[in-house]
């Protein structure tokens, strides 16, 4: 594939970028529901995304039971009622609080390498329609850090190894008192699953994401930076606040600057 123009937003602040992309995901939701019986999406668990699913939440007009929301990656090793686990962060953050058709958690089990491939087999059974994302400080989507990430990944969700800049950013994050405590290995969808949605919106908000966002869209395309992968897909939304875009050029093309 050739790259394509990820033309970022830029906004004023985490707030401003949490409702614009808020609002364009809603509108998406609308445009797609309107035509089809079943929206089918997939969501991040991070702190960045905090905002934009907040305000998703409140968004009007959106019939959220014809909505089936799946996540992304989640951890290993951690006791089904951990705080840090991601399908609990999720259900906090959005599925508890609107009424979804359908919520597909992953749940690691005692066969992580099995609920992996029972996990593809059901995103594979139809389209997905919107995928809700963002960019760690690594480059990595979902937890397809450099050194996993696979442009032509045969598998469409694998079990993985995280590398120290990522587990480091979980503390940073405020998810995990110190390293020790974040756990080692994770469950994520690949890079071609995750580009093989119909729409993205990758949200990436905040200072430490400035050379991630850089390289995502000024350096070469490749596992050295997960998120170069975005350049390749024909329909993604890139929103950045002030911060997270600092590092970017004044010249590069956007698609709003408010």
């Amino acid at each position: 594939m050739t790259g394509s123009t990820l033309a970022p937003q830029v906004h004023q602040d985490r707030g401003a970028l949490g409702r614009a992309a808020a609002a364009a995901v809603a509108e998406a939701m609308r445009e797609r529901l309107a035509g089809q019986a079943r929206l089918r999406m997939v969501f991040a668990a991070a702190p960045s995304q905090r905002e934009m699913l907040t305000a998703l939440a409140g968004q009007p007009g959106l019939d959220w039971s014809r909505v089936t929301a799946f996540h992304m990656d989640e951890y290993l090793g951690l006791a089904p009622d951990a705080p840090q686990r991601f399908g609990r962060w999720l259900r906090d953050a959005l599925f508890d609080r609107v009424p979804l058709g359908r919520i597909r958690l992953i749940e690691p089990g005692p066969d992580p390498e099995r609920t992996a491939r029972d996990y593809a087999a059901e995103l594979a059974a139809e389209p997905v329609d919107l995928v809700c994302l963002g960019i760690g400080e690594n480059g990595h989507l979902a937890f397809n850090d450099p050194p996993v990430a696979d442009f032509a990944d045969p598998l469409d969700v694998k079990v993985v190894e995280l590398d120290q800049p990522c587990r480091r950013q979980q503390v940073a994050d405020g998810c995990f008192a110190a390293l020790d405590q974040v756990p080692r290995r994770a469950i994520t969808l690949t890079v071609p699953r995750l580009l093989a949605a119909d729409r993205l919106f990758c949200v990436v908000p905040g200072a430490r994401k400035r050379e991630a966002v850089r390289q995502a869209l000024l350096g070469p395309i490749g596992p050295h930076c997960p998120a170069s992968a975005l350049r390749e897909h024909p329909d993604c939304l890139l929103f950045l606040d002030r911060d997270s875009a600092a590092g970017l050029p004044a010249g590069l093309p956007a698609g709003g600057r408010p």
